[in-house]
């Protein structure tokens, strides 16, 4: 099977037609219906959803009940059957069809020759514009359960599944237009019957307005049903005697955008867009309420489930028609981002502002290094006490050199507690770190330079030792500054280390995004320019614990290249823990976001020198290395981790909240299936 293909990572192709119709002219529809399902075909989706009615077009009111466009309809059907017979995509096109003396507005789906289903239209609009009930009966009054179209026996009503079976989880419900626009969508029971991927044939007018509403109508449904959701809206040539149309085609994900057609267009439109079936069934598992609702309407939810075998590629490297963000947790929109870090900030300082406050302490006590974390720290603590009235004094912030402390970062915090106007000390923590060398007979504290892990958590353990007693000195809380992607690897000194603190909110912010929160306050002014300088300096300074002394001003130890880069590091967890994903999906999707720099979009002001591009073998590597950390040797430390504010969705690692794991877990399984992402 071929690592690179959708179908082997849980992901179905699905495109949304707006083709150019002709008013009452099947035969001209049919020919255009089946170019663009053709189409669809060629760029691999399993699936093509065209507009309500658009085989006869939509707006033809009486004509709908006039013999010869009914029959020019099936003989459209007929058509599109047997074309479909050499293609592998599902077409579901709209028809009207006579049923027991009755007209009913009706989706078809058609593959490989076999009319898999017809569905009729529960919800017929009699409203303002709309006088469907003229023509048609609703989807509710039918009585047969099947019938004869096309020379087959079709399965029919609104109670149909399309379940294909040999893609896992591609189960398919179709309503039609105001179907979606009631209080309670009969999509919302195909959802809860198992359908993952929900398609809306609609036909819709455009007002001024409108199209927004369709937009969070399909986005909040989405998002309920947590399910994809496909509109396709009529457009260009239907008639315009009194109403006009857009084209509207867009594809939702659990309340994400994935594709949107061009409204307005001169011809016809298609639109495509890669379905995560996995990511839905497990967010359905993970959401339990979910389960809950399928319970309370158990009643209703006898669907038929008409099977079909889809047969599709699974050798192809087909692309992915999805956007896979570099940084999952950083939005790569300006505005966003924006949004997001001011977002982010103020949960921080939320956090502290209530431990603060029910503890009754007016004090906190913090290590500053001149690095990334303790500089977001910091920043959080400024803010907080500038909420509550309380003097910047009352910080009491520590710069603790020892053995491998850089005059640059040393540098950098004294410049950043005095600019920002915190109380400011240095403790030279060498002494006590030798001291503490010397008794228990480690070989440093005979001359012997042996920098081994006793040696560099000598210094972390010190650092916060000291701290803890400056905090019972000054009726103070120790505020840790620890990142949620250090806590993910376990790169933290456990128990009297930097893994400790009364509080801490950096616990569930990751590396890649604390580098934008300080550029954020940075350009925002909010700190003055002092500060804000120096922030910048500190956002070009490379990551290290400086545990080890170098040579010069230069770090002895760059953290990347023991734990991995961190933006792989961040993807990584991210798709474990909000998706609990594969690792062989999980390469794959890396490999789609970051194998070409030049493909993508980046977060605004990320400097040219770090826009990098990883090639499969070195994410395989580093995800190797995050599987061992994350899931076998670092769990206890996260097991016993502070209290802190949850910040992003999928970003906790807290016994508390989000991730709950043993300390002596295995991580076999997971290895296992590492292993088998290609070199």
């Amino acid at each position: 099977m071929g690592f690179r293909n959708i179908h082997e990572h849980g992901l179905v192709r699905v495109a949304c037609a707006a083709p150019r119709v002709k008013v009452a002219d099947p035969a001209f529809n049919t020919q255009r219906t089946l170019a663009m399902l053709q189409k669809a075909d060629e760029a691999g989706a399993s699936l093509c959803l065209f507009p309500e009615l658009g085989i006869s077009a939509y707006a033809i009111d009486d004509l709908l009940l006039q013999n010869p466009l009914l029959d020019a309809v099936k003989a459209g059907l007929a058509r599109l059957v047997e074309e479909s017979r050499t293609l592998a995509c599902v077409a579901v096109v709209g028809a009207p069809l006579r049923v027991e003396g009755r007209l009913f507005n009706c989706a078809v789906a058609i593959h490989r020759g076999r009319i898999l289903a017809a569905v009729p239209k529960t919800f017929l609009p009699n409203y303002r514009e709309f006088y469907e009930r003229r023509q048609f009966a609703p989807g509710e009054r039918a009585g047969a359960l099947t019938i004869e179209l096309c020379g087959q026996d079709v399965p029919f009503g609104t109670d149909i599944l399309l379940s294909a079976t040999d893609l896992p989880d591609f189960v398919v419900h179709m309503e039609i237009c105001e179907d979606v626009w009631t209080p309670i969508p009969p999509s919302s029971y195909g959802a809860l019957a198992g359908a993952t991927v929900l398609l809306n044939l609609s036909a819709s007018n455009v007002t001024i307005g409108k199209s927004e509403w369709r937009h969070a109508l399909c986005k909040a449904h989405s998002g309920r049903c947590i399910a994809a959701y496909a509109y396709s809206a009529a457009g260009t040539g239907e008639s315009t005697t009194d109403l006009a149309w857009d084209g509207q085609a867009m594809i939702y994900e659990n309340g994400a955008l994935l594709a949107e057609a061009e409204r307005f267009a001169e011809d016809s439109e298609l639109v495509l867009a890669d379905i995560d079936l996995e990511r839905l069934v497990m967010d359905r598992i993970r959401q339990n309420t979910f389960g809950d609702s399928i319970d309370a309407h158990r009643e209703k939810l006898a669907f038929r489930r008409v099977g079909f075998e889809l047969n599709p590629d699974r050798e192809s490297d087909l692309g992915l028609a999805r956007a896979v963000e570099r940084f999952p947790f950083v939005p790569s929109d300006d505005a966003r981002l924006n949004e997001l870090c001011f977002e982010a900030y103020n949960i921080q300082s939320h956090g502290l502002r209530q431990r603060l406050a029910s503890t009754k302490l007016e004090k906190v006590v913090i290590g500053v290094s001149g690095g990334l974390d303790s500089t977001q720290a910091l920043l959080v603590a400024a803010h907080t006490f500038d909420a509550l009235g309380l003097p910047r004094q009352n910080i009491l912030a520590y710069t603790l050199p020892a053995f491998a402390t850089s005059k640059g970062t040393k540098d950098q915090a004294w410049r950043l507690m005095r600019a920002l106007g915190v109380s400011a000390e240095e403790i030279d923590m060498t002494p006590a770190c030798r001291q503490m060398l010397l008794d228990i007979g480690h070989p440093f504290a005979k001359g012997e330079p042996l920098y081994d892990i006793t040696f560099e958590n000598v210094q972390a353990g010190a650092r916060t030792s000291v701290l803890f007693r400056l905090a019972n000195k000054h009726n103070a809380l120790v505020m840790g500054t620890g990142d949620l992607s250090e806590l993910a690897l376990g790169w933290c000194t456990y128990g009297v280390g930097d893994q400790m603190s009364h509080y801490n909110v950096n616990g569930s912010v990751p590396k890649t995004l604390i580098q934008h929160l300080i550029r954020w306050v940075a350009q925002s002014g909010r700190v003055g320019e002092e500060a804000s300088d120096v922030l910048l300096d500190i956002l070009g300074t490379e990551i290290s614990p400086e545990l080890v002394p170098g040579e010069g001003d230069e770090p002895a130890q760059k953290t990347e290249d023991f734990v991995g880069p961190y933006a792989l590091q961040d993807f990584n967890l991210y798709y474990t823990t909000r998706y609990g994903f594969r690792p062989g999906k999980i390469a794959f999707l890396a490999e789609k976001a970051w194998g070409d720099a030049e493909v993508g979009t980046w977060p605004p002001h990320m400097e040219e020198a770090r826009r990098l591009a990883y090639e499969l073998p070195v994410i395989k590597r580093w995800l190797g290395v995050f599987i061992r950390r994350f899931f076998e040797t670092s769990q206890f430390k996260r097991s016993a981790m502070p209290n802190g504010p949850k910040v992003s969705s999928g970003g906790s690692l807290s016994p508390r909240g989000d991730w709950r794991a043993p300390s002596d877990a295995s991580a076999a399984a997971w290895l296992a299936d590492w292993q088998r992402i290609p070199d």
